[in-house]
C-alpha cells in the first residue's frame, strides 16, 4: 500500500500545528484520508474514529490535548465524507453500499498506523457512527489494549411513531429506487450552517459550536448533509446484528451525554450494564459530542480517558 502526503488545514478554526495527513487506498480501491499527530516521547497511540459527517480536522483541538497527555493520534476520514473519495454524484448526501464496507477503511487504518510506527500500546477512542464501525472491529479483533467511546452509534434514536416508518422506508427505498435520495426532513448542507446554536443536538458550548461552522465556511468541501436511505438502512441492520453480539472482554469507558438525542441511549446502557470490564460515564448537562462539550466536561473527559488508557497498558506493548 502506498502513502502520499494529502491536504491538512492547520489553517481552520480549532486547528493546531503539528498534525500531517496521508492518503491511504483500501482494499476494494476507496481512497481515504488520515491525520496524525505524534509528539516527541509519546506513551501510547489513539486510534480515533469520528462520527457521521465529521473530518479529521475537527479533532485538531482533541489530538492536541491528547498530545500534551502524552498519547499520538490517528484520525480518519470515513469513505464518504471528509477528503476521501465520496461515492454519489450529489457529493452532499452521506452514503455507504454496506456498513461493513467501513471496515476496509479500518483496516487502512492500521496499515498507515504501522507504516508511521505509531507508538505502542494502541488504544481505540470513537465517537457516534464511528461507535457502530469501532464496535464491530474491536469484536473483530483490532489490535489495541482498551476502548472508549462517546455516544456511540449502537442504536439511532427514534420515536416510537417514527421508528416503524424509518425502518419501512429504509428497507423499500433502494427497490423504488430511491436509494440514493435523503430521509424526509434532511437537509443536504452540513448541519451546523443551517441549524443555529440555539436548539442545537451537538453541544452546549458556543465556542466550540462556532468552531464546527467557522471551519465548514473556511473549507466548504468539507461539508456533508443528510444521509441517505441506503445508509439508513445499513445503519439500521448494522446496529441490530452487533445488538446480538457480545461485547468483548476489552476495558472499556463510555460516555453519555444526559441530554442525548442522536442515539439511542437505551442501547447504550443495556451494553455497557453488562460489558466484562466497561464503565458507563453520564455527564449532566451534556449533549451528542462530548469531546467539543463545555471545557469543564471536556476536562473531566480526557482525565478519565488519560486514567482509562493508563490503567490498560500492561507493559507489554501488544
Amino acid at each position: 500500500m502506498r502513502f502520499e502526503p494529502a491536504p491538512f488545514f492547520e489553517d481552520m478554526a480549532g486547528g493546531s500545528p503539528g498534525g500531517g495527513a496521508v492518503w491511504a487506498e483500501t482494499s476494494d480501491g476507496v481512497r481515504i484520508r488520515l491525520g496524525h499527530w505524534c509528539p516527541k516521547g509519546a506513551r501510547g497511540t489513539v486510534l480515533l474514529f469520528p462520527g457521521r459527517t465529521e473530518y479529521i480536522e475537527k479533532y485538531s483541538d482533541t489530538a492536541t490535548t491528547l498530545s500534551d497527555l502524552g498519547f499520538a493520534t490517528l484520525a480518519v476520514d470515513w469513505r464518504g465524507q471528509g477528503l476521501a473519495d465520496r461515492p454519489l454524484e450529489d457529493r452532499r448526501v452521506g452514503h455507504v453500499d454496506v456498513f461493513q464496507d467501513y471496515q476496509n477503511d479500518v483496516a487502512a487504518v492500521l496499515e498507515v498506523a504501522r507504516h508511521l510506527d505509531l507508538p505502542r500500546p494502541w488504544h481505540l477512542l470513537a465517537h457516534s457512527m464511528g461507535g457502530a464501525i469501532g464496535l464491530r472491529a474491536v469484536m473483530d479483533g483490532l489490535p489495541v489494549q482498551s476502548c472508549a467511546f462517546t455516544g456511540p452509534m449502537w442504536g439511532i434514536y427514534m420515536s416510537p411513531v417514527m421508528k416503524p416508518l424509518g425502518w419501512a422506508i429504509s428497507q423499500t427505498a433502494e427497490a423504488l429506487g430511491l436509494g440514493q435520495k435523503m430521509p424526509p426532513g434532511s437537509n443536504v448542507d452540513g448541519y451546523v450552517l443551517v441549524q443555529p446554536f440555539e436548539g442545537n443536538l451537538l453541544t452546549t458550548d458556543p465556542d466550540m459550536y462556532k468552531m464546527m461552522q467557522d471551519q465548514l465556511v473556511a473549507h466548504p468541501e468539507l461539508s456533508l448533509g443528510g444521509p441517505s436511505l441506503i445508509w439508513l438502512r445499513e445503519s439500521l441492520l448494522e446496529c441490530r446484528e452487533l445488538s446480538q453480539r457480545p461485547s468483548p472482554d476489552l476495558p472499556c469507558l463510555t460516555f453519555l451525554g444526559d441530554q442525548e438525542k442522536i442515539v439511542d441511549s437505551d442501547r447504550i446502557r443495556e451494553r455497557m450494564a453488562i460489558w466484562p470490564r466497561g464503565e458507563l460515564v453520564m455527564v449532566p448537562g451534556a449533549e451528542h459530542e462530548v469531546l467539543m462539550e463545555t471545557p469543564a466536561i471536556r476536562a473531566d473527559a480526557f482525565d478519565r480517558l488519560v486514567t482509562h488508557f493508563t490503567a490498560s497498558w500492561d507493559g507489554n506493548n501488544t
